[in-house]
């Protein structure tokens, strides 16, 4: 069930995804950690952040909306307070989701984590806007993107996986730009830029009036885009959007990715992505995938 992303072996395909799965350190009597492949952080910046007014997160058909805000502790708080208690409870793979809203944000929350133990490896979200450049989102403009990869590649000491927005015309030309940029691997996608109006009130569901849509909903488009991917980078892929059983994560994993992240679902099922790990387990014995990175790119596309 082993499976290697940008040289960072995981005992299994199936990582929880960052939003969904807090610092790792709350589901530690809900899961086994040493069952998953491993787990993304909250997203964590130079300073704490306390996020978006409720109503920030709702349900939706076959998904949710969340306009969480990016709330979080900050990288300082994260090192002295979470980090310690991870390396006691489990030796499970640690993802440190980093992101910021100038580069030099980035850089700094990347050097501080550099020298904290226990991490594997970065996510770096391009889906912020970049306010030093009119907030124009890293991840849809290619020069920017470029720029954000570079420079953070270059400060970090570990590999760098870069978590692409949907919301492009071309994700496969904003693969290749993220892996240009030196990328070690891409992780897709982030949610969808999405509105939901309450006819009452006739106001937005949510507060900050639109929100990113994830789940079962978006996975066709989700997995197409992987696909894409797969096929326009040689660095791992790393695919979500709508991983709800361990038929989606062969699906994923079939259409080009090495591994998946579960997030949604947890939402519904706090122990999803430990099921989702057991059931895939099970689906290759019953299948006779002696080794289950032998489902990468097998679909007969």
């Amino acid at each position: 069930m082993r499976v290697t992303v940008a040289g960072v072996e995981f005992r299994s395909p199936v990582i929880a995804a960052s939003g969904t799965f807090g610092y790792g350190v709350e589901f530690e009597e809900i899961i086994s950690l040493d069952k998953i492949g491993g787990f993304v952080t909250k997203g964590l910046s130079r300073e704490p952040m306390a996020g978006n007014p409720a109503p920030r997160i709702i349900e939706t058909a076959a998904g949710m909306m969340n306009a969480i805000g990016l709330q979080n502790m900050g990288v300082k708080a994260f090192i002295a307070e979470k980090l310690p208690k991870l390396k006691q409870i489990s030796d499970t793979v640690v993802i440190a989701n980093v992101f910021g809203f100038t580069i030099e944000d980035c850089l700094e929350v990347i050097q501080a984590l550099n020298d904290a133990p226990g991490i594997a490896m970065y996510e770096l979200n391009a889906s912020c806007p970049n306010t030093s450049h009119g907030g124009m989102v890293f991840g849809t403009d290619p020069p920017q993107l470029w720029e954000l990869v570079a420079r953070c590649k270059g400060a970090s000491k570990r590999p760098l996986m870069v978590k692409l927005s949907p919301n492009v015309t071309n994700i496969g030309l904003m693969a290749q730009v993220a892996a240009d940029g030196g990328a070690d691997a891409v992780s897709l996608v982030n949610t969808f830029v999405s509105l939901a109006i309450d006819v009452e009130t006739r106001r937005p569901r949510i507060a900050n009036i639109t929100g990113g849509l994830s789940g079962p909903a978006i996975k066709p488009i989700a997995m197409r885009m992987v696909h894409e991917v797969s096929k326009a980078v040689k660095i791992p892929v790393v695919g979500m959007g709508g991983v709800v059983r361990a038929e989606d994560a062969v699906e994923f994993m079939m259409a080009g990715a090495t591994a998946v992240q579960v997030g949604t679902a947890s939402y519904a099922d706090p122990r999803a992505v430990e099921n989702i790990a057991n059931g895939l387990k099970r689906w290759c014995a019953a299948h006779e995938v002696a080794e289950v990175r032998a489902l990468t790119g097998a679909a007969l596309l």
